[in-house]
């Protein structure tokens, strides 16, 4: 007999809790997700209050990534209350989620909130370069970018988002 399919709680547990020093803490009557005591993503229970009563995560990202994704793919992913405005994304955790871009996400808001050293430790396939860093924006478009299909999304958002991972000239 298969197993029971995960909770979307237990999901994004077992995604959040793997990357490194991150731990879980209760606020605000829900799990939070942090680094170094510093929010990356909190869960949103089904039933709450908060955006049609849907389970959901509210993820750390950049304004680039929350925009594309939520025009692109409106059934999956919110702009949350309180965070939103600060770029944070929600994700629809019921419904099928894709969690490979959930777990991406959730490695960007990580890598956003982490104190550098602790990034810098990652392997070197995971960790941004050292010279010129990404700027998280490029970071977490790069993948939205690739997963989500350019047909999709507005024309102006993906040339955005492809700007942002060009890197940068210093001047």
């Amino acid at each position: 007999m298969a197993a029971a399919p995960r909770s979307p709680l237990a999901q994004l547990r077992k995604i959040a809790l793997a990357l490194p020093e991150a731990h879980e803490v209760e606020a605000w009557g829900a799990p939070t997700f942090r680094v170094k005591n510093k929010v990356f993503a909190m869960f949103a229970e089904e039933g709450n209050h908060h955006h049609d009563g849907r389970p959901g995560a509210w993820i750390k990202s950049a304004h680039v990534t929350q925009d594309m994704l939520v025009r692109a793919q409106p059934t999956h992913y919110f702009k949350p209350p309180y965070v939103g405005p600060k770029g944070w994304v929600g994700a629809f955790l019921d419904k099928n989620p894709d969690w490979e871009v959930v777990a991406d996400l959730l490695r960007d808001a990580w890598m956003q909130t982490a104190p550098k050293k602790l990034v810098a430790s990652l392997p070197s396939t995971e960790a941004p370069a050292k010279k010129v860093p990404p700027a998280p924006a490029a970071e977490s478009s790069k993948r939205v970018v690739s997963r989500v299909k350019s047909a999709q999304a507005p024309k102006k958002l993906v040339a955005r988002a492809k700007s942002a991972q060009a890197p940068k000239k210093r001047r």
